[in-house]
């Protein structure tokens, strides 16, 4: 799971993390990136000592290099970690954004709602937490069944007398 319980014994306080799941590390990018690469050169081999060559060269060039970009890209922004730490008397989400940002939400345990918007969000089984007058989401960027599974979890944490 993208998320985990982490608790201390003799200490009440529950942290939960969040964080997107990585399919494809940075050694898998890396061999990824190089087999295309490979693969491009191919059919070029065929046109060496030819001027078609270095007509077609920058082109396939520019290709991986495209890739190996929109790779970079959706690696930096999936470096999303969201932390719910869940007290005897208090809740408090602290999300980082991936570009260093932090953003903190926190509430009296006792007034948090947690609910699962089941079609009316930007994903399907959307979770938010609201209270104090703020309503905010946690594990937008998980699963469907992820997040129903997240909904269920923090639906008991907060049941659990502190």
């Amino acid at each position: 799971m993208p998320y985990q319980w982490t608790t201390q014994p003799n200490d009440p306080t529950q942290i939960m993390q969040l964080k997107p799941h990585e399919s494809l590390p940075a050694r898998g990018m890396a061999a990824f990136v190089l087999s295309t690469f490979t693969l491009i050169l191919i059919p070029a081999f065929a046109l060496l000592g030819t001027p078609l060559l270095w007509t077609l060269l920058p082109f396939l060039l520019i290709a991986v290099w495209g890739m190996y970009f929109a790779l970079q890209r959706n690696h930096k922004q999936r470096q999303i970690l969201e932390v719910f730490t869940l007290t005897d008397d208090s809740a408090e989400l602290t999300r980082t954004n991936p570009n260093g940002d932090t953003q903190i939400w926190e509430c009296n345990r006792y007034w948090t709602q947690v609910t699962k918007h089941e079609d009316s969000g930007p994903v399907p089984h959307y979770v938010t937490l609201k209270g104090m007058g703020r309503e905010v989401e946690i594990g937008a960027f998980l699963s469907e069944d992820e997040r129903i599974g997240l909904y269920n979890d923090l639906q008991r944490a907060l049941k659990k007398a502190g």
